[in-house]
């Protein structure tokens, strides 16, 4: 059986902290075409951040070798040890490659059970490479119809280009060129800390579990902004005495709305 993670980096002399680059995997198979294609496309990546020069490393998670503890943890709502250490890998990402196979016109249940365990915050702003396998080319609207609002749900950064792979497309030269056009859009995120700007700018506007997985987590009253719009809506919709208006002029804010 695969290991459910496992680790490379780009083989860039030590210097700056390196993106992190987490690669989740629905393949049961093996050997996985599911898996295949998600390092056809992480190798892509981290080749253009290499001649970028950005420093990257790489975690896959293999969700086949989890699939109990993800049945368990949907149930129980308390992940196992190994599935949380997988949780974790995701919530330190800098960007996410998500492959999974496609079944009777849908994704892997196992890829849906896994991103349904994530904390809705775990992915704000993270870029994510959407990528899928099928033994027939009759799903490749699944992604796009699937894949990518399940994605803009949990408030991610899909790249424009999404890479479907059915079994007449591995002797393409045209899934080849699908790689590198997703994966040079993935490294373009990553060089110009895309996700790492809009994460640190508009944090306190999203909505976020309290003591959850990601780094940013609240995790006692100290850490909390009260001040935030999110928590003066919570409070009733009062303002601060500070907020400023379109009209350029600072108003107590009405109550009633």
């Amino acid at each position: 059986m695969t290991a459910a993670l496992d680790r490379r980096d780009s083989g860039l002399a030590s210097g700056p902290e390196p993106v992190r680059l987490v690669v989740v995997s629905a393949g049961v198979s093996d050997p996985s075409s599911t898996r295949l294609l998600a390092d056809r496309v992480t190798q892509k990546s981290l080749d253009l951040l290499r001649e970028s020069g950005t420093c990257a490393s790489v975690a896959t998670i293999e969700l086949g070798p989890l699939a109990v503890d993800i049945a368990r943890a949907t149930v129980s709502g308390f992940p196992g040890e190994q599935l949380q250490r997988a949780i974790e890998q995701v919530a330190g990402a800098d960007a996410i490659v998500a492959s999974t196979p496609i079944y009777k016109a849908g994704i892997s249940g196992l890829f849906k059970s896994f991103v349904d365990l994530l904390d809705n915050d775990l992915l704000v702003a993270k870029p994510v490479l959407l990528a899928a396998t099928a033994g027939t080319s009759r799903h490749a609207l699944v992604i796009d119809e699937q894949m990518r609002p399940l994605f803009a749900y949990m408030r991610a950064l899909g790249v424009p280009t999404s890479v479907f792979a059915a079994p007449e497309d591995w002797a393409s030269s045209e899934l080849g060129d699908r790689i590198e056009r997703a994966a040079t859009e993935l490294a373009v995120f990553l060089r110009g800390g895309i996700g790492q700007q809009i994460a640190d700018r508009a944090w306190s506007a999203y909505q976020h579990e309290f003591a959850g997985n990601t780094s940013r987590s609240a995790r006692t009253a100290a850490d909390i902004d009260f001040d935030s719009p999110l928590m003066r809506l919570a409070a009733g919709g009062v303002a601060s005495a500070t907020d400023t208006h379109a009209d350029g002029a600072s108003h107590d804010a009405d109550p009633s709305g």
